[in-house]
């Protein structure tokens, strides 16, 4: 166990110890900045919350203090600044995308005039497209495509939480949400529009009975938007769904596979 981690659970739960775990948390947020910590890790296809590392940012804001941050003509005021250092790193940002400080994007990642807040973790060959946003502890994998004004929740609190996870090679179309520690598997495509909660059923029609999931979208599943029909005291209302109506096909590359699901299932992309 990181020695850390007693000193950090110790002051989460009692905060007048937070002056004595100063040093502990700073070191966290450090490590997370550099990808040397991650808010979840995966082991085979189960992943694990590192719940101390998410105590830690939410210890962070109690020392952390408001200071101005200035980027050329433009001025903030707030706790924790952007990244520094992207060109040693090898992360491209495009102007004005934005990453907090505490968020980790791997060398190759791209990030367009969108944003990565505190505790993410963003793969290699990933885009974060413009106006896309990547909530707090969110964990993004690699040669994902989050396309324009996607908007990929953040989970800090309770801190046992699982965040968003999207896995390697996923697509996420315009405008898709996806909140409150959904999972999208490796390689799935969510055409636009597609909203993913806790609660939002999902829905496979691929075969001839009705399946239907909750909180996980299955590797390379092919995903588009849908309602259904609910009955309540003053009516039959029509919510919101997911539907899953295919497969991503192994015969092809993770490219031509995904232009072909696009394709086939008319999915807007």
């Amino acid at each position: 166990m990181d020695e850390r981690q007693s000193i950090i659970e110790l002051a989460y739960n009692d905060r007048s110890r937070l002056s004595e775990a100063a040093d502990a948390v700073k070191s966290v947020i450090a490590d997370l900045d550099v990808g040397a910590l991650r808010v979840a890790t995966q082991t085979g296809d189960d992943w694990v919350v590192n719940t101390w590392v998410k105590q830690a940012i939410l210890l962070y804001f109690g020392i952390a203090e408001m200071a101005v941050l200035e980027a050329g003509p433009f001025e903030y005021y707030d706790k924790i600044p952007p990244k520094t250092g992207l060109k040693e790193q090898g992360i491209r940002v495009v102007p004005p995308g934005t990453a907090r400080y505490g968020s980790y994007l791997e060398p190759g990642a791209i990030l367009m005039p969108g944003y990565v807040n505190i505790g993410a973790h963003v793969g290699r060959g990933t885009m974060v497209d413009t106006w896309a946003t990547v909530g707090s502890c969110a964990q993004i994998g690699r040669d994902v495509h989050l396309a324009g004004g996607v908007g990929i929740g953040g989970v800090l609190e309770p801190a046992g939480a699982t965040p968003v996870i999207i896995e390697d090679g996923a697509f996420i179309g315009s405008r898709c949400i996806v909140v409150e520690g959904v999972r999208v598997g490796r390689e799935a495509v969510l055409g636009a529009n597609v909203v993913l909660t806790a609660s939002t059923p999902i829905i496979d029609v691929t075969g001839p009975e009705e399946r239907v999931i909750k909180g996980a979208v299955p590797p390379r599943s092919v995903v588009v938007p849908g309602v259904r029909p609910k009955t309540f005291a003053a009516g039959v209302y029509h919510l919101p769904c997911a539907l899953i109506i295919g497969q991503r096909k192994e015969s092809t590359d993770r490219k031509t596979s995904l232009n072909d699901a696009l394709r086939e299932f008319s999915v807007s992309a």
